[in-house]
């Protein structure tokens, strides 16, 4: 009884040093941004890893002016917003008719869907380029919205699948026997008992589309109309990197997603566990 409750502990141990080990190797990076943003150039080469000399918050102030990060943070919440909302409600609906509803081609819709998953955004850059070039789409916001959208609705329609499924049957029918249209069901019932899938996907959403690069920097061009991201290359030049203001700038584009995983954590556990479980 001795040794079992010794090898329990031994146990015990060995997980919370490997959950220690794991928050150092996370948290360390973004402690080590937030130092250096607030080093001069000069402590930044001298001496990258040490603790600042003097604390320079303008450092915050020049990165925001110098790189436009508030019209940019606007530029991003923006197309967050409108991807993630247009996300919840057609990855939902889509998701709904997939698990809830008998169809012939419900599997067949899946796999079409899920098929977007394995295709690379580097793939369709240039011919998206292309047809929002002739859609007059580049240099619009929206042009970003529509890949966004495309790109996050599979995982979307994945993760809320299994959680509808998971509602009784016995509800559902219930329900219908009661008199509700299929509206009514997928709005007062089957979306209300999802809330936690819906909060894993929004959240998944966000923070993606949040640090998406690749898309923003080739259909933008116009400064006044650029997300955050973009808005973080203007500190590099082909000759130097302003550390001194790229530092501060890195640590003001990730503050956002930071404090959204903070206020949500639980929500997104939660979330992941269950769906793993009813999937």
């Amino acid at each position: 009884m001795n040794n079992q409750k010794k090898k329990i502990k031994t146990s015990t141990i060995l997980i919370y040093i490997f959950f220690i080990f794991m928050v150092i190797i996370y948290l360390a990076p973004v402690v080590w941004i937030a130092m250096t943003s607030l080093k001069t150039r000069a402590e930044i080469y001298k001496s990258p890893f040490s603790w600042p000399q003097a604390y320079h918050w303008e450092n915050y102030q020049i990165a925001w002016q110098a790189g436009k990060l508030g019209v940019a943070m606007l530029n991003s919440l923006f197309v967050c917003v409108i991807t993630l909302l247009l996300t919840m409600l057609l990855g939902s609906m889509a998701a709904f008719a997939i698990g809830r509803m008998k169809w012939k081609l419900a599997n067949a819709a899946m796999v079409y869907i899920l098929i977007g998953m394995m295709i690379p955004v580097h793939c369709v850059l240039i011919p998206l380029f292309v047809r929002f070039a002739n859609l007059g789409l580049n240099n619009n916001l929206w042009g970003l919205i529509l890949p966004y959208l495309t790109f996050s609705l599979p995982t979307s329609v994945y993760i809320m699948t299994g959680f509808f499924r998971s509602i009784p049957n016995e509800l559902l029918e219930s329900a219908c026997i009661d008199g509700c249209s299929i509206y009514k069901i997928f709005f007062s019932i089957a979306l209300p008992l999802s809330r936690t899938g819906l909060f894993v996907t929004g959240l998944m959403t966000f923070i993606a589309n949040w640090n998406e690069l690749l898309l923003a920097l080739v259909f933008i061009s116009d400064g006044a109309k650029k997300t955050l991201p973009v808005a973080l290359t203007k500190f590099v030049t082909p000759y130097q990197t302003n550390y001194d203001k790229m530092f501060p700038a890195i640590m003001i584009a990730i503050i956002p997603t930071i404090i959204v995983y903070t206020l949500f954590s639980n929500q997104i556990v939660d979330g992941l566990t269950t769906g793993a479980v009813k999937g």
